[in-house]
């Protein structure tokens, strides 16, 4: 058996396991993988210059890749500084193996510098966390994370790697690597339950979530609500391309408003949701966004969202796209004539206020600011998505400033539309980094607040430093906006301490170029069109920051 150190063995085991890029920032105790790099060339080191944008850059990676990523993080401090970043990674599932350098074992017992319980500060976010005790251990470990971290419901774990373990020397067997095929289908009696109950409905309405992304089942949610004439809304915290826009029966998305879900809801007798958490709000109200009474059928693979919040009628743990495979053909075959000519009226009754409709609509009304100074946001919105190319991908946390994106950028393939799911601000510059390297072919552009992107600003060097085709808007209204508005909606209080960042004035383009980008400011909305169209197809990493109205 050959003898290898810990450090090249950690290496060469995410390697096999798809491992193409390895995102970090170095300290001391990172230093013998950065040492083990040398004699790992096929093994891209990408480098954040802090720990929460390596975790965001990873995440972006994953999400618009469907891949496992791997990130590297310095020690205790390294780790806090990642929290924020794995909660939202956490939040949507993505598929990460974490690890941080650790002092060598007895060491760790003196309690040095930057010392800390790994193991205990990252559990609460992640599916696993474990140290390594014994270099011996550390093929076992690597895999069974890996196998953890990709099989469903996918999400970050986390391994503690001592110095000691990372120079140690010994003969070890790598073994292999394992992925656990969950397309499970529904059994026959639940499909024969599942389409019993869906033809007996009048007025279904479908909910459909990310793990259509995951499962790669956006032709067939389309087909679903084709075949029964229903209406499909995207979840209300709609982060991904959860369902093709221009499908004649696709009407949007749900708000975090509950007064308003509810209203919607209520209109149907059936609620059918695929892969979703289909009520998620944001504010608390007194009001509850599931009308009384309406019966819930849920399919998906994360069963902790599997009647979370409100019991379904059938709740079945399957894949969302293999079940669909077999119950729409089910559905023809049992509804027959009638079920076609029920699909073919309410495909009919949608046709007047479906997306397509709405977009029209939505383009007439902000059309008419063209002219308006300072720049409506939403007149950016609109020349953002017009001057994007097709196949570009669109990264999004402009908050209230992009409110019309989804209204007006169609969802046409699962990773070409990428938002904040967590709420936790910051996630959207380093996020469209990763975006990029995962898709080195696509055109990715980047639409961000003002306040988000002053958490995460230095993102931009790694992007400059990579040469990616990544164009960043920042939408520049001189504050937290949507802080101004809750302010005022709830409290009736205009006196906005601590939301302003104009004394002095943030110089998002002056930042740019510090970090080594191509940038400019707008503030005439006669030069948008012009100057996003000559961004976006041209090479090279460029910042584009626009002055827009801040007012409430």
């Amino acid at each position: 058996m050959n003898r290898i150190t810990g450090r090249s063995a950690f290496l060469a085991l995410l390697k096999d396991e798809g491992i193409t890029h390895l995102f970090g920032n170095p300290g001391t105790t990172e230093l013998p993988i950065m040492h083990a790099l040398k004699d790992h060339p096929d093994l891209t080191y990408v480098m954040a210059m802090q720990e929460s944008l390596v975790v965001a850059i990873a995440d972006g990676f994953s999400r618009a890749s469907g891949r496992l990523v791997a990130c590297n993080v310095h020690v205790a401090p390294g780790l806090g500084n990642a929290m924020g970043s794995l909660y939202n990674a956490s939040f949507t599932g993505t598929p990460m193996i974490l690890t941080a350098g650790q002092q060598e074992q007895g060491h760790g017992l003196t309690e040095p510098l930057l010392y800390g319980p790994l193991v205990r500060m990252a559990e609460p976010l992640v599916k696993w966390a474990i140290e390594v005790t014994r270099l011996e251990d550390l093929p076992r470990i690597v895999r069974r994370a890996a196998k953890i971290a990709t099989t469903p419901p996918t999400g970050p774990v986390f391994i503690s790697l001592p110095g000691d373990i990372l120079n140690a020397e010994a003969g070890i067997e790598l073994g292999r690597s394992t992925r656990i095929d969950t397309r499970v289908r529904p059994s026959d009696e639940a499909l024969q339950a599942l389409t019993a109950r869906i033809l007996k409905a009048e007025r279904p309405v479908i909910i459909a979530g990310d793990e259509i992304v995951k499962s790669d089942a956006l032709q067939e949610a389309a087909l679903l609500a084709a075949t029964l004439g229903a209406p499909a809304f995207q979840q209300s915290a709609p982060y991904g391309a959860h369902f093709l826009s221009e499908s004649p029966c696709f009407m949007g998305a749900l708000s975090r408003l509950q007064t308003h879900v509810r209203e919607v809801l209520s209109a149907f007798d059936l609620m059918i949701v695929l892969g979703a958490d289909p009520l998620r709000m944001s504010v608390h109200s007194e009001v509850d966004p599931l009308p009384a009474g309406l019966p819930i059928l849920q399919i998906g693979l994360v069963e902790w969202d599997l009647a979370k919040n409100y019991g379904a009628e059938i709740a079945i743990k399957a894949d969302v796209k293999e079940s669909l495979r077999v119950l729409i053909p089910a559905l023809k075959a049992a509804g027959g004539a009638a079920l076609e000519a029920q699909a073919g009226r309410g495909i009919a009754a949608l046709a007047s206020k479906n997306w397509t409709a709405r977009r029209a609509t939505v383009i007439e009304q902000i059309s008419k600011a063209r002219d308006r100074s300072p720049i409506d946001p939403d007149y950016l919105a609109l020349q953002v998505v017009e001057a994007m190319p097709d196949h570009a991908i669109l990264v999004d946390e402009g908050l209230t400033s992009s409110r019309q994106i989804l209204a007006l950028r169609p969802h046409r393939d699962r990773y070409g539309y990428h938002a904040l799911a967590s709420g936790g601000i910051g996630w959207g510059l380093p996020a469209s980094v990763g975006v990029s390297l995962a898709n080195p072919d696509r055109p990715v552009v980047c639409f961000s607040g003002d306040g988000s992107a002053m958490y995460s600003i230095q993102a931009l060097w790694t992007a400059a430093h990579h040469e990616l085709p990544l164009t960043v808007v920042i939408v520049n209204n001189g504050g937290y906006r949507i802080i101004k508005q809750r302010l005022l909606a709830f409290h009736g209080d205009d006196h906005y301490v601590g939301m302003d960042f104009i004394d002095p004035k943030v110089d998002f383009a002056g930042l740019a170029k510090s970090l080594g980008l191509e940038a400019m400011r707008i503030s005439d909305p006669g030069e948008l069109r012009s100057a996003l169209s000559s961004a976006f197809s041209r090479p090279g990493t460029k910042l584009i920051e626009v002055m827009v109205d801040g007012s409430l």
